[in-house]
């Protein structure tokens, strides 16, 4: 079967009628991005690939493999160009977009093209540095050094960069960078650019390169948002029938996108994603958008799936057909979620319909075991501020919220650790309960002392909920707390999660 690449994109192949297909100009490479893999190419190579469309950026992204293996060779060998799949929920209906995107110009490996990877520096129209390289890829690495070739490290792989262009244009500001990271690391912009003046200093780079790295580029923190499912294994056969060519680098995402840049408004006029209606935000300060994410996204996750795995429920997608679950979930997120944040009401509420929509997508298998993982320090981080500023808003506990930590502690039943995994059972079937093992060494013995009594699960909960190393403080100290959990959980224990739910509902 004939692979995708220029020759077929110029030629006279017949694309399928529903696939976007536009031409593929030359165009400067004013992006170098570091990072090949699914999430750049279904979000951010995505959106230039827009720009490119409207003759807004008319730029092509070179992209450097981070590591020693990747998928360089393959990007080459189909000249950048790949498809994606775009499909999920939006207003109701059913979506699905499919396009050739052509952001790509070429695919570089500084491991064996080390001196191709500097030259980079030298591109007069060079502008914007974009990264994904793991949330692992911002780290200090204190054996590398500036001969290496390449530095191990992703900061150590851009300082070389940096201090090549600083050489090459005579510390000329105007030839500073746009720094985008979009590792989901908290302030990853900034912590990137500790590592950089870092380095330049252990270095010896000289006080002049420092300088111009601080006020000739800007290095913005950033939050990215979008589910992207990449390489769709199980269905590629039929979808490459479909499109009747061949594509590996064929990639899946939802359509569901945002992108939150912290940085000088200016920078938008460059890039201006917002031209063309992108769902980008530029903003100087991203707190409440990162936490609206981790609250209404992140936190609706943590507090519906440990119940609704215990209710019988497997994916994301089946809470969001079960009546009883989808009711729980909303009730937590737009009655008790939203009425603890600080950004407009309409806002909130929109994004909180768009996460709902993106839960029940047909497209995406997203199992609640895998969301289960470490759900202890999870809950801490996006369930637990939502209950506290509840209370100290409303002078009374949320009862859903509250609900999803008995609904945590029923989950965590289990009386065997295997595998370095607490064992659970659900109608009969064991399930694998995956923390840290403190946590689950301290379930594991709560589990097998239980009195099966109102007054031996209150003493459960007591001591589960005034563990300081689990939630960083006594939370036994809220009024009426540790009673309503455990009444929560006894009624979980003894009727069923799919009644006691229904009892607060």
């Amino acid at each position: 079967m004939t692979k995708l690449n220029n020759e077929l994109l110029n030629g006279t192949f017949k694309f399928p009628s529903d696939l976007k297909v536009s031409e593929n100009q030359e165009s400067p490479e004013k992006v170098l991005q570091f990072g090949e893999g699914n999430f750049l190419r279904g979000f951010v190579d995505w959106m230039f690939h827009q720009l490119n469309k409207n003759n807004l950026f008319n730029g092509k992204i070179a992209v450097v493999q981070p590591i020693q293996h990747g998928l360089v060779d393959m990007l080459n060998d189909q000249d950048g160009l790949y498809t994606l799949f775009l499909r999920g929920i939006q207003n109701g209906k059913v979506v699905e977009d499919k396009e050739i995107i052509s952001s790509i110009s070429r695919g570089i490996n500084p491991y064996s093209q080390f001196d191709e990877y500097l030259k980079c520096a030298e591109n007069p129209e060079l502008r914007v540095i974009i990264s994904n390289t793991t949330e692992a890829g911002i780290a200090y690495n204190a054996d590398e050094k500036f001969e290496d070739t390449p530095p191990a490290s992703f900061p150590g792989k851009l300082t070389v960069l940096l201090h090549k262009r600083f050489k090459a244009f005579n510390g000329d500001a105007s030839k500073g960078l746009i720094i985008i990271p979009c590792e989901l690391i908290d302030r990853n912009g900034d912590n990137l650019k500790k590592i950089v003046l870092q380095l330049a200093n252990e270095w010896n780079l000289g006080s002049n390169f420092i300088s111009w790295i601080e006020n000739a580029n800007y290095f913005l923190n950033t939050l990215v948002d979008r589910i992207v499912t990449g390489y769709p294994r199980d269905e590629v056969q039929k979808l490459t029938e479909e499109l009747g060519y061949q594509d590996n680098l064929l990639d899946t995402a939802e359509i569901f996108h945002l992108w939150v840049i912290e940085g000088d408004k200016k920078l938008s006029e460059e890039i201006p994603f917002t031209k063309i209606g992108l769902n980008v935000i530029w903003t100087d300060d991203m707190t409440p958008y990162r936490t609206r994410k981790v609250r209404i996204l992140n936190g609706a996750h943590t507090m519906t799936v440990l119940a609704a795995y215990l209710h019988g429920k497997d994916t994301v997608k089946e809470c969001m057909d079960d009546d009883v679950i989808s009711k729980y979930m909303n009730n937590g997120i737009f009655n008790e979620i939203i009425p603890t944040l600080d950004l407009p009401k309409a806002e909130l509420e929109e994004f909180a319909a768009a996460v709902s929509e993106r839960f029940a997508n047909p497209f995406i298998k997203h199992y609640l075991l895998s969301i289960a993982l470490n759900s202890t320090s999870k809950f801490k981080t996006r369930v637990l501020p939502s209950i506290l500023e509840y209370i100290k808003r409303k002078n009374e506990l949320p009862k859903t919220l509250t609900f999803s930590l008995a609904a945590l502690l029923a989950f965590y039943k289990g009386t065997e650790i295997n595998e370095n995994a607490l064992m659970g059972q659900r109608s009969g079937n064991e399930y694998k309960i995956m923390d840290d093992m403190p946590v689950l060494e301290l379930f594991k013995k709560l589990w097998s002392d239980y009195d099966e009594t109102k007054e031996g699960t209150e003493n459960l909960v007591k001591t589960v909920l005034s563990n300081t190393d689990m939630w960083g403080t006594d939370l036994t100290g809220l009024d009426g707390f540790t009673s309503t959990v455990s009444g929560y959980l006894y009624d979980i224990l003894t009727i069923g999660v799919n009644e006691a739910i229904k009892k607060i509902l």
